[in-house]
Order: C-alpha cells, then sequence, then structure tokens
C-alpha cells in the first residue's frame, strides 16, 4: 500500500525518504517522537498542497503539518506512517500594501524575515517571540502564537485579516479579506486560528501591519519582592500608554540565561525578580522625557529597587538575549516539562508559592526556572533535572493546581500532543464536545494532524 501511494506522488513535491530527512521532520523543539513518518513532501504551491490532501484523504493516509519545528508541545510529531507535508517552500511574501498597511504572506514565510521586509517599507508586524528565526507565519497563526508584545498588540489572532486554507477533503477556501470590517456572516477564518492544524492547512495569510515606531526604549528594573509586580504594571500602563511588553524574570532564570548566553549578571543577582519594560513611540523630547520621569518616580517611591537603562540599540539586544535564552537552557535541563502557564495576575503571587512548595516536597532534586509575559497574566515555568517518570506526574500536580486557580494549561504554545491528556484541567466536557463536533464536521476522517488537542 505505501508503494503504491508513494508511485502516486508527483515529482513536483520534493518528496523526501531517506532515514536522515525522515528524523529531522519527526519531532519539534519539544523533542517529543511519536512514531517514523512514511515520507516528507515539501509543496511550492497551494494547489500542490491541495492536490496532495486529496489523494491522502483517498488513502486514508493520516497527515502532519510541519513548520519552523519550534512548537513545544509536540504538535509536529508525526506517527508511523504518516505523510508530513512541510510548508518551508510556500516562502513568499506576496505583497506590502503600503497604503492598508496589509501584508499576504505565504505560510512557511519566517517570522523575523516578514518583520525585516515590512520595516524596509515603513511597517511594522508587532508579534515577536524567542524563535523568531525560525518560527513560520503558518505556525505562528495555528497555535495563535502570543509573544513579548501581547500587552499592546495582542495575540495572533488579533493581528489577522485574512486567510487561505486547504481543507482535509483537499477544497482550498480562501478568505483573504484585507480590511478590519467585514461583518458578511461567519468569520470563518477564526476556526483556523488556534486549532492548530486540526481542521485545515494554513497556505496564505493577510496580516496586520503597523505604522513602524520611530525609537523605542527599555529598562530592567530590580524588584525586591512579588508584591512590586502589579503595582508596578499599573503605574507603567498609566504612565506609559505605548507600553509594548513586561517581561518578568526570576533570579534563577537570569543567572542561568545570563550565563548560556553569554552576558553579565545584571543587577549581580541582588534582587529577586527583574522586569524588562519596554514602549514605543515617536522620537520627540516629549516622549522620552516621559520615559525618564516614569522611571525616577519608580525609584524615587521605591517601586522598584534598582533599574538599567540601555543607552544603545547594543546594550538593549544584551538585555533581550538574557529574556530570550530559555531555548539554549532546555538541553541541560532535560529531562523538563516546559509549562505555558496562564493565570489571573491578582492570582500569580499564591500560584507561584504553592506550585514551588509542592513541587519542592515531591521532586526535590528538580530545577525550576521561572520567568514570562505577566503583563498578560502568562507565566513559563521550566520544571528540569526530572527522572522521566516524574513527568506525568510533574504535569498533573501543576495542571490541577492551574485548574484550582481557574487558569489555563496553555496561554501561547498550544495543546498539541502532550498537554491533551490534561485538556480537562481547561476544558470542561460540554466545551470538548462541542470542539468535537466542530472538529468532525470538517476532519471526519481525522485526516490533518490526529491525536492533537483531542482524542
Amino acid at each position: 500500500m505505501s508503494d503504491s501511494f508513494i508511485s502516486q506522488l508527483p515529482a513536483e513535491l520534493n518528496v523526501l525518504t531517506d532515514p536522515a530527512s525522515l528524523v529531522r521532520y519527526s519531532s519539534d523543539a519539544s523533542g517529543l517522537r511519536a512514531g517514523a513518518p512514511l515520507l516528507v513532501a515539501r509543496p511550492a504551491t497551494v494547489e500542490q498542497v491541495a492536490a496532495l490532501v486529496a489523494l491522502c484523504a483517498r488513502h486514508n493516509r493520516k497527515i502532519t503539518i510541519a513548520g519552523g519545528g519550534s512548537g513545544l508541545a509536540g504538535g509536529a510529531a508525526p506517527d508511523d506512517g504518516d505523510v508530513v507535508i512541510s510548508l518551508e517552500l510556500l516562502n513568499r511574501i506576496e505583497d506590502i500594501d503600503e497604503a492598508g498597511g496589509t501584508a499576504l504572506v505565504q505560510a512557511g514565510v519566517v517570522l523575523e524575515t516578514l518583520c525585516a521586509a515590512v520595516e524596509e517599507k515603513g511597517w511594522y508586524f508587532p508579534l515577536d517571540l524567542g524563535a523568531r528565526g525560525s518560527c513560520q507565519i503558518g505556525g505562528n497563526v495555528a497555535t495563535n502564537a502570543g509573544g513579548n508584545r501581547v500587552l499592546r498588540y495582542g495575540t495572533t489572532r488579533q493581528l489577522v485579516l485574512g486567510l487561505e486554507v486547504v481543507l482535509p477533503d483537499g477544497t482550498i477556501m480562501t478568505v483573504l479579506d484585507r480590511t478590519l470590517k467585514n461583518n458578511t456572516g461567519l468569520d470563518l477564518k477564526q476556526l483556523f486560528i488556534g486549532t492548530e492544524g486540526t481542521l485545515g492547512i494554513i497556505t496564505r495569510v493577510v496580516v496586520r501591519l503597523f505604522p513602524r515606531p520611530q525609537t523605542r526604549r527599555s529598562a530592567l528594573v530590580g524588584l525586591a519582592s512579588f508584591a512590586q509586580l502589579a503595582p508596578l504594571l499599573k503605574a507603567a500602563r498609566s504612565a506609559l500608554p505605548e507600553l509594548s511588553s513586561f517581561e518578568v524574570m526570576w533570579a534563577d532564570y537570569v543567572a542561568q540565561a545570563a550565563g548560556v548566553t553569554g552576558r553579565a549578571i545584571p543587577f549581580d543577582g541582588q534582587w529577586p525578580l527583574t522586569v524588562l519594560l519596554e514602549t514605543e513611540g515617536a522620537d520627540t523630547p516629549m516622549f522620552h522625557a516621559g520615559f525618564d520621569a516614569f522611571l525616577e518616580s519608580m525609584l524615587e517611591n521605591d517601586a522598584v529597587q534598582d533599574a538599567i537603562v540601555p543607552q544603545n540599540l547594543e546594550h538593549a539586544a544584551d538585555l533581550w538575549a538574557i529574556r530570550d535564552g530559555i531555548g539554549e537552557l532546555f538541553t541541560s535541563l532535560r529531562p523538563f516539562v516546559a509549562f505555558d502557564i496562564g493565570i489571573p495576575l491578582k492570582d500569580m503571587g499564591a500560584f507561584i508559592e504553592q506550585a514551588m512548595a509542592e513541587i519542592s516536597r515531591r521532586w526535590p532534586q528538580a530545577s525550576n526556572l521561572l520567568f514570562g509575559h505577566l503583563g498578560d497574566g502568562n507565566l513559563h515555568l521550566t520544571t528540569g533535572h526530572l527522572q522521566a517518570d516524574d513527568i506525568v506526574p510533574v504535569e498533573e500536580a501543576v495542571y490541577a493546581l492551574t485548574c484550582r486557580f481557574n487558569g489555563s494549561i496553555s496561554a501561547e504554545h498550544g495543546i498539541g500532543r502532550l498537554k491533551k491528556p490534561f485538556l480537562h484541567y481547561s476544558r470542561d466536557n460540554t466545551q470538548q464536545q462541542v470542539m468535537r463536533r466542530i472538529r468532525d464536521a470538517l476532519n471526519p476522517q481525522g485526516v490533518l494532524n490526529a491525536a492533537r488537542i483531542l482524542d
């Protein structure tokens, strides 16, 4: 059956079947390996994607969709015999509308490439995350990626105006709207944002652009306790209306991330928490004076203990490198669990205290690194140096606690395979039944990204 199926594949699909390629496309950044794919196809047009999906549907051959491989939920890990469809050759920026502030891009465009291209035209695409150099727009949309600037611009969902999607039977659905307002019936694109390829394969995206900021100001501030965090955020949002980032890092994370990235430890590690905040705006004396006055006020009133203010782009990049250093730490932490939790900020301190106490009591050998986009209630807890048998019990403990705080087990990474067993901690039976009905209506054979999100 496999030979018969492979023989029907057209040459233009750029099919790979060699063992090295199959291994390369068998996992993502989570490290999960669920099986060995039959082949990897790399279509270069939406028509090729559609023809391949239709062929797979006729043969009841399961498909795994591959993007940039930066996912942390095991969503890109195929089962044995899957056909992997990589979108890496769908990598053209087709159009940048300089009048309307939109861009039409193919799903395989790397985020960093898109950001650079629109900035050359005087525009700005604000989605930003640590994997910016490898993640692809299609994957960002499929997982509704968050990142460092959700506080001001929202998640990927708020940045998408239109989509082109290949449905599980091979039908191409085009909803490439380029306007902010469109109330003509169901907003169909929303079905495919954040549903992780279980309803269709995203092939093209219309994204919303913003005027490129003339300048940015950032500062790293030290806090003596978690209690200072919420008042600081409130003050920053009030005094800095263009606040775009509010990234919180605990001392252990800062020390290890600074070490692995070759940067000096800020404040010599004196403060238990540091906050990297950033604001964007016009390069005017008023903008700079407002930022400086805010920091001076925070220091004078002991709202923060100390501050580092970068004097140039290189220094600012060094601070952001520490914030983005988690990816380089993963190898040294294996086996680990990378939690991506949403908790209301008012409950965050109690949640962290209880989670750390539970982990320390039951797994004293574990290392815990904490950081997050706390401006939008998103905490990243990485618990490492575990035994393989500890992984599921640690997940159960943390997700059960998350449920008790009415939080989310996935704020931005998605459910994928790894969090599927724990979905009930965030979605009750009724919600899961509705989700399953929608999936089964569009993907009745389970051809696309089976075993993700729901059984």
